[in-house]
């Protein structure tokens, strides 16, 4: 369902949000965490709240009314919301992608993506990207789609399932990955309003965490688009590689979504460790040597991601970026490091840790959400490891 409008300032202000301000967002938006967590739905109160401070618009230019945020300030803005609530952060993501990697955008009709950021602006534009299939899985690793895009009198109808659908529900623009029925086929993004014909939404995304991302199956059957919605399709070959500022982009900003539930989990254990005092101690566990070198621990995994992803976005906002390959690790190891930051909270707290009476809890199932992401482990070391033998 799309969202509706909401009142936002009419000129974004220049440079960075204000730190108190990210900190509200974050306390405004955690109040909801476990609301959307048990009920599994879209945070629409969420999206309302980052409209009201004019955030869905924060990547895109200033051209077009956004505030035309860096790398280093749109990943800063997206960790504040992600310390919140993940699941929010992980949809707002993919419209600050769009905007904020403009080969993506480049080839399209002006007045298409003119639409999208005057939405943006507006408080609304959610785009997601639709391209994970039940045959074919991820396209990351190769093949064509099963979903359709028929050649009508009046542009394109699209017909196929997508599961794994971000941010479904709440989304007002959906691209979809999808083949022509051309002889020889193309394949590339169809741009899909919310709510057009033919679209049905299975509620099929029931996970252990994430669970307010609405991830679920988006069926087309036969989907009217305008022919000139068909964005950037082209013969399958002429993909070639992913575009690297995409490739940095999504790594760095997968990195900060699950530090971030590692920095809400820590700061939870920091009050439950100072505020229990077990009777046999008449101290604060916080006094014991143990639990302060193990939370010592987590500080130290803790920075090691902050100065990762610092260090690569700078470079990117410095015209140098890192090489594909080493945004990878980063992603690699900084969502490894926030796994295992959650998991020394639950060994310091036992039951108490896996009480849903308690957000450590949440955070466990929502930080171990980082390994299914592209590219997964396999392909990110082996990568690595190739380019470090010289191959």
């Amino acid at each position: 369902m799309a969202t509706q409008a909401i009142s936002v300032q009419p000129q974004p202000p220049e440079g960075p949000v204000p730190a108190d301000q990210l900190d509200r967002l974050t306390r405004l938006l955690a109040a909801n965490a476990e609301q959307y967590d048990r009920s599994a739905e879209f945070p629409r109160a969420n999206f309302d709240i980052l409209a009201q401070q004019g955030l869905i618009a924060l990547t895109v230019p200033r051209a077009h009314g956004g505030r035309g945020a860096s790398v280093s300030e749109a990943l800063r803005v997206l960790a504040a919301v992600a310390k919140g609530d993940p699941s929010t952060a992980l949809i707002l993501f993919m419209t600050y992608h769009y905007h904020a990697t403009p080969n993506r955008t480049r080839g399209w009709p002006a007045d298409i993506y003119e639409t999208l950021a005057r939405d943006a602006v507006a408080g609304r534009g959610l785009i997601g990207g639709l391209r994970v299939e039940p045959e074919l899985g991820t396209p990351v690793r190769g093949g064509l789609p099963a979903t359709i895009a028929r050649r009508t009198a009046h542009g394109w109808a699209i017909s196929g399932t997508k599961i794994y659908s971000t941010g479904s529900t709440g989304l007002d623009w959906y691209s979809v990955w999808a083949k022509t029925d051309e002889d020889v086929p193309r394949v590339g993004n169809f741009l899909v309003r919310a709510g057009s014909p033919g679209v049905d939404i299975e509620p099929a995304w029931d996970h252990l965490g994430m669970r307010a991302t609405v991830s679920h199956a988006v069926h087309f059957t036969d989907t009217p688009t305008p022919a000139d919605h068909a964005v950037d399709i082209r013969r399958p070959e002429e993909w070639g590689a992913p575009d690297p500022v995409q490739t940095l982009w999504n790594a760095l900003s997968i990195s900060v979504i699950y530090d971030g539930v590692a920095r809400a989990a820590r700061d939870w254990l920091r009050a439950y460790l100072n505020d229990r005092v077990p009777s046999n101690l008449a101290a604060s566990l916080a006094t014991l040597p143990r639990v302060q070198e193990k939370f010592g621990e987590i500080e130290a995994l803790l920075q090691v991601n902050r100065t990762l992803v610092r260090d690569a976005a700078a470079r990117i906002d410095a015209g140098d970026p890192p090489p594909a390959v080493e945004a990878n690790a980063i992603k690699y190891v900084a969502t490894a490091n926030a796994i295992r930051a959650v998991e020394i909270g639950l060994e310091l707290t036992g039951n108490p840790g896996i009480s849903r009476h308690n957000p450590l809890e949440r955070h466990y199932r929502d930080v171990l959400c980082s390994r299914i992401h592209s590219p997964q482990t396999d392909t990110i070391l082996i990568a690595a490891g190739r380019a470090a033998l010289g191959n």
